[in-house]
């Protein structure tokens, strides 16, 4: 452990350096408050002891810009030594950021037991912080895995609810459109069936990755819309751009080649997607009619066979 002592009188410093040594602190020493100041930038001390009466800046100024210094959640103990007696001085040193104030001469005695509460205090410091920034990160956690599927580890229909309704506002106040696409798995029900539900997991699973990793860009999102549904909501992207990708995503189900035996089309597992796309006309509005649009595409993909896909006609929303 280190200390830096900021003391001008050559005889105090000596002594207290002494002190210090004797309880197995090493000593800083500055003669001045300039001096002190660049000392502990420099070398961040475990704590300051520090005379009031200084030559040029006084130790309450020093006190002062130590504090400022500090960044978020450091904390260095700063302990006033000084021949000053008036309760006004005490007072003023715990106000510009000391934590103890002790009359010279100090008795050894007396400096290791104030020494040792402080190492207490900064130790319990340390302890909290460490436990606020794992609570922290457990929070963050919980925050992320809130907005996953648990079985596809993609956005939740939570996370899919809030994305379109912030993209639904964004597309209103820039007057650009919004496309959503609904995805539903082929005669899922027909494979959960014939293979088990493990297996019909594990499709739902892969079918997952592979819309994930065909959605390129970044402000894109895909996901599990319940059951064997998925759904994408796609800003800044129009009815051809929407087309584009729903072919993209269809595509890249069918070539991974999963047996479906139980399929009445192909003999591999395959989605149908409804797409629609809409410029959101008042900010206030809702993404319902939306949904609704791209809910009949996918209905009408379904019904034209499957493993195709499919819009309607934009209607004003």
């Amino acid at each position: 452990m280190r200390a830096l002592l900021i003391e001008d009188t050559l005889t105090s410093a000596t002594l207290v350096s002494h002190q210090l040594r004797n309880i197995g602190i090493e000593p800083i020493l500055a003669r001045d408050g300039e001096r002190g100041i660049e000392l502990f930038k420099q070398e961040r001390p475990d704590l300051v002891l520090l005379d009031v009466i200084l030559p040029g800046m006084d130790g309450f100024e020093v006190a002062r810009r130590i504090r400022q210094l500090e960044q978020a959640g450091e904390w260095t103990p700063i302990i006033f030594l000084t021949a000053r007696t008036g309760d006004e001085d005490l007072e003023k040193g715990i106000a510009v950021g000391g934590d103890d104030y002790l009359i010279k001469p100090v008795s050894e005695t007396v400096l290791a037991a104030k020494v040792r509460a402080m190492q207490r205090i900064a130790q319990m410091r340390y302890s909290l912080l460490v436990l606020t920034r794992k609570l922290d990160e457990a929070n963050q956690e919980l925050t992320r895995l809130s907005s996953l599927d648990g079985l596809t580890a993609i956005a939740n229909r939570r996370q899919f609810d809030e994305t379109l309704q912030r993209e639904w506002r964004r597309a209103s106040r820039q007057g650009k459109p919004v496309s959503l696409l609904f995805c539903d798995v082929d005669f899922f029900k027909q494979f959960n069936d014939g293979y088990g539900h493990q297996v019909g997991d594990e499709c739902l699973k892969a079918v997952a990755r592979t819309l994930k990793d065909v959605l390129r860009r970044p402000a894109d999102m895909v996901a599990r819309y319940g059951g064997e549904e998925f759904a994408a909501v796609l800003p800044d992207t129009d009815i051809a751009g929407a087309l584009q990708v729903a072919e993209a995503l269809r595509a890249a189900v069918e070539a991974l080649g999963i047996t479906h035996r139980f399929s009445r089309a192909t003999k591999v597992v395959t989605i149908s997607v409804g797409a629609a796309t809409a410029v959101p006309a008042r900010q206030d509005g809702s993404p319902m009619p939306l949904l609704k649009m791209a809910d009949e595409a996918l209905y009408a993909a379904k019904e034209n066979g499957r493993n195709r896909v499919a819009t309607v006609a934009p209607r004003a929303v």
